[in-house]
């Protein structure tokens, strides 16, 4: 008896063993014929695209194929800076730009993309209750230049004129923002009316890149557009990519330790996490930080908290609601993300309280 089962012992590993070598081929087997290579690690950094960093870590069957993917997105990113650049014009392109030297002078023909971008600021306007407004540019210039002079010469740092901010603040109604999308023209019914999309151009552009280089085949990256993180498939072993919530609270010495983030999130394939904050583009009168994110209803530089991260799945979205979160009440802005589905969002004030939305808990991680 005992020998007469020897032979089934010894076949039926056997039988398995090469059962699972069958898988495993199939599995690796690419159509056309020939092993599927294993998808390798790569990161690529750019420097040129609104005027930040953008870093994409990712994996290809190649360098190759990386590169090309890398230099479609790239190609992507500078059309849209170069679409939503308020400071400089391109020969052959009409940008917000010309639509900004030609207020109060009629329509400007445009790009789809600019009317798109628009078409969703508008909206957001309204969603935020008027904290992110693309029309505001009037306002923020002043900030901005008085920011430049500030850097130039840090011992003359001083604020906007009181006065030169409450005249520019007639001039930001969006109603006043005409879009014509049958026509493909934008107007700028008010002459003194002034475009400036930085509270939401990057995330948008950052969408469209994404959406545009997984068409191209880009199956798992994660782009970085100056902090505007968007994933896209997951990594080859099946894990998500994970995002960090910097700490946006200053140490001792007034330095900040970004690298070491508060949490981190999971975010599945197409979503996006975007912070804003107060404690990177900012500059000092008299001792005090006055950060880049304007209330619309002061004027001055929103101090409800120190940052807000958004996570959603457009990163468009979450960058126009983080804008318009951090330039609202913590109690309000709770009220806004919970009745909108799908958006997730932390907020980390100056004392360190943290507030999350209902689901948020659920989507962080260790790893």
């Amino acid at each position: 008896m005992t020998e007469s089962h020897h032979p089934q012992k010894k076949w039926l590993p056997l039988a398995g063993l090469v059962a699972g070598c069958l898988l495993l081929v199939a599995l690796l087997w690419r159509p056309g014929g020939g092993l599927a290579p294993t998808p390798t690690p790569y990161q690529t950094t750019f420097w040129d695209v609104f005027d930040t960093v953008t870093t994409v870590t990712g994996y290809a069957d190649s360098q190759p194929e990386w590169d090309a993917q890398m230099d479609a997105l790239h190609a992507d990113l500078q059309r849209y800076h170069r679409l939503f650049d308020i400071y400089n014009a391109y020969p052959g392109l009409n940008n917000l730009y010309t639509i900004n030297q030609n207020a109060g002078k009629g329509p400007v023909a445009v790009e789809e993309d600019i009317l798109s971008l628009l078409t969703l600021a508008k909206e957001m306007y309204t969603q935020t209750g008027g904290k992110c407004n693309v029309a505001a540019g009037a306002v923020l210039a002043l900030w901005h230049d008085a920011r430049a002079a500030a850097e130039a010469d840090p011992a003359a740092a001083a604020l906007p004129d009181a006065k030169a901010l409450q005249l520019a603040a007639a001039h930001t109604d969006p109603q006043n923002l005409l879009l014509d999308t049958a026509a493909g023209t934008v107007a700028l019914a008010d002459p003194a009316l002034q475009l400036d999309v930085g509270s939401m151009a990057k995330g948008w552009a950052t969408e469209m890149a994404a959406r545009a280089a997984q068409a191209r085949g880009l199956a798992s990256a994660l782009l970085n557009v100056g902090g505007n993180l968007r994933a896209i498939g997951q990594k080859p072993d099946g894990t998500a990519w994970t995002a960090g919530v910097e700490t946006p609270w200053p140490n001792a010495d007034g330095s900040y330790s970004l690298a070491t983030p508060v949490v981190r999130v999971a975010l599945q394939s197409g979503q996006s996490l975007v912070v804003s904050g107060d404690y990177q583009r900012y500059y000092t009168v008299d001792g005090k930080n006055y950060s880049h994110l304007i209330d619309p209803a002061t004027l001055y530089p929103a101090t409800f908290v120190s940052s807000v991260a958004v996570l959603c799945a457009d990163s468009g979205v979450a960058d126009a609601l983080s804008t318009g979160l951090f330039c609202t009440d913590v109690a309000d802005g709770l009220a806004l993300v919970e009745s909108l589905p799908g958006v997730e969002a932390i907020w980390l004030a100056a004392d360190h309280t943290q507030t999350t939305s209902s689901g948020f808990a659920a989507l962080e991680t260790g790893g």
